[in-house]
């Protein structure tokens, strides 16, 4: 089972999740999307919390009344940190997380430790913790399934993008091959003009003095 957070210190809200115990714990690390978010308190047992980023946020600018939120719901979730003042919520994007075979259910390691951010809890703040315990809904969540759709999803966007990219090569191309055929034609019409001039008879200075006259 996932449990399912709204978080609505950001609009529109961000959804936030978690697993409900180890052994899912063990299923988002292996399912969260890449680019999802993963917090855990540092140096403790904890939830797994993750945000489903939205589309227009990134890793570097997560809001900071959002990272209070999911740094709350994580203390509030781990049994000892929940009664310790001042913890450290360590946040990393969730294809920096590692899991190899020697490790403990729930365990996991850093593909890249610069990519691990912290963000300090002086204390619990219960008004934060309730409001999002009021937004939880729990689901079964058929992992392998939502990745195929959320590939799916992926798959599409990349294909628009790469047909928008070559529409828009295509019309450059074409506005290039114009402006070539317009420059050619200028020259050729300056090449005739000024072989029409060549043709024409050069005056004498006689001729000129008597146009002049």
């Amino acid at each position: 089972m996932v449990l399912f957070f709204k978080s609505t210190a950001v609009d529109p809200p961000a959804t936030i999740y978690m697993g409900r115990d180890k052994v899912e714990n063990e299923e988002l690390i292996k399912y969260a999307w890449p680019q999802d978010v993963w917090f855990h308190v540092d140096k403790l047992s904890s939830a797994h919390v993750y945000i489903r980023m939205p589309d227009n946020m990134t890793f570097e600018a997560i809001p900071e009344a959002l990272l209070t939120d999911c740094a709350q719901l994580v203390k509030a979730n781990s049994i000892e940190g929940n009664k310790k003042d001042n913890l450290t919520v360590i946040f990393t994007p969730a294809d920096n997380l590692k899991k190899t075979g020697d490790m403990a259910v729930g365990q996991v390691s850093f593909h890249n430790d610069k990519r691990v951010k912290r963000v300090h809890v002086a204390k619990r703040e219960n008004p934060i913790v309730n409001r999002l315990n009021k937004t939880k809904v729990e689901r079964v969540v058929d992992h392998e399934q939502e990745r195929i759709e959320r590939l799916k999803v992926e798959h599409a966007l990349r294909r628009q993008v790469a047909a928008e990219k070559r529409k828009a090569d295509l019309e450059l191309a074409r506005q290039r091959e114009a402006e070539k055929a317009a420059r050619s034609y200028d020259s050729l019409f300056n090449v005739e003009e000024d072989e029409d001039e060549a043709s024409q008879p050069r005056k004498t200075v006689k001729e000129l003095e008597d146009d002049f006259m």
